[in-house]
């Protein structure tokens, strides 16, 4: 459960990458003599980040990889920055100095050794269920659902809720979409 007065405080929500928004696992070949990376990334990650933006957050996507994937994935869900450096920390930093955010200010959810600057940094550490015990014990929060099945949208819904702007924000994504009932989302 992330405190109300905290979940208000935070402006930028950042995730890593591999084994974060996806389970971790890379698809590499060729196709027609060029090399191909695929990644999976899960759908219900996408609305959770779709709605973080919608309640006014920014959303980072930091990664030590570079991947046409993450690229390409960014742009479909309209992510506010997205960093991919082997140097996480100040390439972030400059991200924060940029958009004139505080590190007390952000969440970040990651999963592996190479968050743990991060992690130990933000204002709302984060690590899903599959992170490795030293990314679990920097959080402050764990998710029950393992990256790259969920654990993003898990992490939007609690935010928001705690923010107190879960059912609006529903609610404008379904007006948004002309499937809205017209009615407060937890009415009968």
């Amino acid at each position: 459960m992330i405190d109300p007065g905290l979940a208000r405080r935070i402006r930028l929500v950042a995730f890593d990458v591999d084994g974060v928004l996806t389970d971790g696992g890379l698809y590499i070949g060729t196709t027609a003599g060029h090399a191909v990376e695929l990644k999976r990334f899960d759908i219900q990650d996408g609305l959770g980040i779709k709605l973080l933006r919608d309640a006014g957050l920014a959303v980072a996507l930091v990664s030590a990889r570079r991947s046409e994937a993450t690229d390409l994935r960014a742009r479909e869900l309209k992510v506010d920055e997205v960093v991919q450096s082997n140097r996480k920390l100040p390439a972030f930093e400059e991200v924060l100095q940029r958009r004139d955010v505080s590190w007390a200010h952000c969440a970040f959810v990651g999963d592996d050794l190479a968050d743990l600057p991060l992690l130990r940094r933000v204002g709302l550490p984060i690590a899903v269920a599959n992170a490795v015990p030293e990314a679990k014990a920097a959080a402050a929060l764990v998710t029950r659902t393992p990256g790259g099945h969920g654990a993003v949208r898990e992490i939007a819904e609690a935010l928001l809720r705690a923010r107190g702007v879960w059912d609006d924000v529903v609610t404008h994504y379904l007006e948004e979409r002309g499937d809205a009932a017209h009615r407060p989302v937890g009415s009968p």
